[in-house]
């Protein structure tokens, strides 16, 4: 390479890297003026709402990079920016955006019955992932069981929900749809205080399949649920019971069918008419503490429900309950073992239980 060569080779780095270095702004923003500043973001650029009270959040197109994430925040410390309900829509609502942070908020639903917190939803329309949660408190979503702090009802993957608190939710977080065809994939939630909701803490939906969508993983991956606190009351649910988590299964064959779900840190507090956990599919839940489940069902229970339980590795849990603690309602169909767990309880372990996992007997299920 020539000297004139090598120097527009050099010049042109140069230009790169000015060019990231001014697309990465610090915009401050108040209620008057940023619904306006949000559409000028950029990669790498970050939002800073000043304290207030701000009405529904709407983030439309809104693509950071890998390295270069967009980010909406507000202040770390004092008083919070609030973003607040309004009948007939989700307080924040994500749309075809990724590489997206949200920060630090207090979103408030004000009680209004099917305003989520924070929602993406619009099926194979909403091409949303890479998105950020961390550091907000939740409130006013307990217009009933139906109204969610964190809802996605679009394929998705790569989303980081830590460090937030959501309080009094009809649900919690609830991802995935109901028909199975909305995959949550890929996602990290961790560090999380889910605390007096009215059904699930959180659920994750079945999966019957992963669409073709551009970027969506296919190779396999696992879903980790770590160091959150699930805590339950004893309100009554009119829309029936239900667990401080529930996860459900992946696809039968193909794409997404070697995905797993590793649960481990987390504590689960009182449940006086459910599970404190139920599961199918693949499942890997261990070193969590089970606290005050219910007398008449098990505080653990992993079986098929809509799909099959094919993974069940469950092993140095501490369980202290009134009922029966570890309970399997039906025999994985690959791979089982539950070894290892501290288990106070009525019957501390049931069901159709393995002593060791199938992949290390001598005689393996075919």
């Amino acid at each position: 390479m020539n000297s004139s060569v090598a120097f527009i080779a050099l010049f042109a780095v140069a230009l790169s890297d000015i060019a990231r270095l001014r697309a990465a702004a610090l915009i401050h923003a108040d209620a008057s003026n940023y619904r306006a500043l949000m559409t000028t973001l950029k990669a790498g650029d970050t939002l800073s709402l000043a304290p207030g009270t701000y009405p529904r959040l709407l983030i439309a197109g809104l693509n950071g990079t890998p390295s270069a994430w967009i980010t909406i925040t507000g202040t770390d410390s004092g008083p919070p920016a609030v973003i607040i309900g309004a009948a007939g829509y989700n307080t924040v609502e994500i749309f075809n955006s990724s590489y997206l942070a949200i920060e630090n908020l207090r979103i408030d639903s004000l009680g209004i019955p099917g305003a989520f917190g924070i929602s993406a939803r619009g099926h194979e329309e909403n091409l949303t992932h890479h998105i950020r949660i961390e550091g907000n408190t939740l409130v006013g979503q307990n217009g009933g069981q139906q109204t969610d702090g964190i809802s996605t009802k679009t394929p998705t993957w790569g989303w980081i929900i830590r460090y937030n608190q959501i309080l009094g939710a009809g649900t919690g977080l609830y991802l995935g749809d109901s028909d199975g065809t909305q995959p949550f994939v890929n996602g990290v939630i961790e560090h999380n205080l889910i605390k007096d909701t009215i059904g699930y803490s959180m659920e994750i939906k079945d999966q019957i399949s992963i669409p073709e969508i551009p970027g969506m993983p296919t190779e396999p991956t696992s879903t980790i649920i770590r160091n959150n606190v699930f805590i339950k009351n004893d309100q009554p649910n009119p829309d029936g019971d239900r667990p401080n988590l529930l996860v459900g299964a992946f696809p039968a064959t193909g794409a997404g069918s070697l995905n797993m779900y590793e649960i481990y840190g987390n504590v689960f507090l009182h449940n006086h008419r459910e599970a404190l956990f139920q599961g199918s599919g693949r499942v890997s839940l261990h070193d969590n503490i089970f606290v005050d489940g219910p007398y008449t069902y098990p505080a653990v229970v992993l079986r098929k429900q809509n799909y099959p339980l094919k993974i069940a590795l469950v092993y140095n849990n501490t369980i202290y309950t009134s009922g029966k603690g570890i309970y399997v309602g039906t025999r994985a169909q690959i791979d089982d073992a539950v070894v290892g767990n501290l288990v106070f309880g009525t019957t501390p372990i049931s069901g159709a239980i393995p002593s060791v996992p199938t992949s290390m007997r001598q005689n393996p299920r075919p």
